[in-house]
């Protein structure tokens, strides 16, 4: 993911679950369901992010912003690694992990395929933060071993300095970009939230740590609340490059 935290964002101070490490709140098979089902879907999340950056990298206007994408590509693998090799070491597949999370996580991407190299910065830049953003609010409710690796697969690989710059000096050449790629980011907006939406919906142990079955603390007034704070993120963000939100 490529989005630095927001104050929005930051973790509660940890209690309960949130306050053991995974040999003690592993014990809950329920909490145990919803971090296998949590770590599947970053997994999925961060081998799409390298495939669709090194797909981005063919489109990019020069060698050093080319070099640039696939080091950028390069560490969002080393995510997923991180996270199936902890699948595997809490003895579940990867790939079985995964698997629910495919379909709409691929169908996110052919839904918002960028039409060119700013789209495609813009979509990493704003996308994957809305994604981090939600991530990090799950996270303030893990074990404290899950949520150090959730909490480092989410870090910035570089591409959010390296999008503001190349989309605002794209905007400073041009003026009128700016219209079209606000009016992209407000689209990569809705389909991101409504995404996340649907794999909390789908997925019954997920949407029981959000709602306080699992974890400690969450209730129906909370996911307003938290998608609210995952809005206000959003448009800082779009702010940062220049665009109206």
């Amino acid at each position: 993911m490529e989005t630095p935290q927001t104050p929005e964002t930051a973790p509660v101070p940890d209690t309960g679950i949130a306050a053991t490490d995974w040999a003690a709140a592993s014990a809950d098979p329920r909490y145990r369901a919803a971090v296998v089902d949590l770590l599947g879907a970053l997994a999925y999340g961060e081998l799409a992010a390298f495939e669709r950056l090194a797909d981005d990298a063919k489109l990019a206007p020069s060698l050093a912003d080319k070099a640039a994408l696939a080091r950028m590509a390069t560490a969002e693998f080393h995510h997923f690694e991180q996270l199936t090799e902890r699948l595997r070491r809490i003895d579940e597949d990867p790939t079985t992990a995964m698997e629910p999370f495919a379909m709409a996580l691929d169908e996110f991407h052919r839904l918002t395929a960028p039409s060119d190299w700013l789209e495609g910065l813009v979509k990493a830049y704003v996308g994957d933060a809305i994604a981090a953003d939600f991530y990090r609010e799950v996270a303030s409710r893990l074990d404290a071993d899950t949520r150090s690796l959730v909490l480092s697969v989410l870090d910035d690989t570089g591409h959010a300095s390296f999008a503001v710059e190349k989309v605002r000096s794209a905007i400073e050449s041009d003026p009128r970009v700016g219209g079209r790629l606000a009016l992209w980011a407000r689209r990569l907006m809705g389909e991101a939230l409504s995404q996340a939406q649907r794999v909390v919906a789908d997925r019954d142990a997920l949407s029981t740590m959000l709602v306080g079955g699992v974890a400690d603390g969450f209730d129906l007034a909370e996911i307003g609340r938290m998608f609210s704070r995952i809005t206000e993120a959003h448009t800082k963000r779009m702010a940062a490059l220049g665009l109206s939100a």
